[in-house]
């Protein structure tokens, strides 16, 4: 893919300040994109999208809870008035939240559809109506997980709220393709983040159980989230696609 994919393109993407956000804004960025970079963390959105510049990026941070109409709002009018125009958003950022489901408490659940389905379907609506009204189109992805295809112990609450962000994209395609606007979502499994190699097993784990030999990374993630926004995919819509090494196909459980 070459920078003239994306030639004078604009994205916001949301929960970037590290992880798989970071390397999708990132790749986004080298393409010649300009990026909005979201993360609730205003340093940490600062840090990144600093590290972006500095290889040679055009990227601007936009600290904010992406689950607070006033911040969804906010970024989106911020990418107008900083580049003129918003042609891709990637709707990255979620919480996970652990729990058996006997024992799940209506906090944990509050917060979750909060952050993973309300600040989703909000911001996804906000970007929408911008690229209608510019009238040439766009390119929304969202992020889901393997967990809204496949049981996984303690994430029952987590799972739904990713299979409804696959069926969200799903639906909307009856509302964004007369406009030109296609919408799909990326469901990773494991993948080496910040995160997770906090668990020292974590490698061994699920370099043991997925059938490429190893956990993702979010390098892995992001060359299939650039595909999904660039123009190559515009006939592509409604779709999920998994990255995980093969991992549901097998389904073997890391306990």
């Amino acid at each position: 893919m070459t920078n003239n994919s994306f030639q004078n393109q604009v994205a916001i993407v949301t929960g970037a300040g590290i992880g798989i956000g970071f390397e999708v804004a990132r790749q986004l960025a080298s393409l010649g994109v300009k990026v909005v970079l979201n993360d609730i963390d205003d340093v940490l959105a600062k840090i990144a999208s600093q590290k972006i510049i500095e290889q040679g990026g055009i990227c601007e941070a936009f600290g904010g809870d992406i689950s607070e109409i006033n911040v969804i709002n906010g970024i989106v009018a911020f990418a107008v008035k900083k580049f003129g125009q918003l042609d891709i958003l990637i709707a990255n950022a979620g919480i996970t939240t652990f729990g058996n489901f006997l024992e799940y408490h209506p906090e944990s659940m509050q917060k979750l559809l909060q952050v993973n389905l309300f600040g989703t379907f909000f911001l996804t609506q906000a970007a929408t109506k911008q690229m209608v009204l510019q009238g040439n189109g766009g390119s929304i992805l969202l992020t889901s997980s393997v967990t809204a295809h496949q049981a996984h112990e303690n994430l029952a609450a987590y799972g739904m709220t990713k299979a409804g962000i696959e069926q969200l994209a799903k639906n909307l395609v009856i509302d964004l393709s007369p406009h030109q606007i296609n919408i799909n979502t990326i469901a990773p499994g494991a993948t080496l983040t910040e995160r997770t190699l906090q668990d020292s097993e974590y490698i061994s784990t699920w370099s043991r159980i997925t059938p490429t030999g190893r956990p993702s990374t979010v390098q892995d993630i992001a060359n299939a989230a650039v595909f999904l926004v660039s123009p190559l995919s515009r006939q592509i819509t409604g779709q999920s696609l998994v990255i995980d090494g093969g991992w549901t196909s097998v389904g073997v459980s890391p306990y």
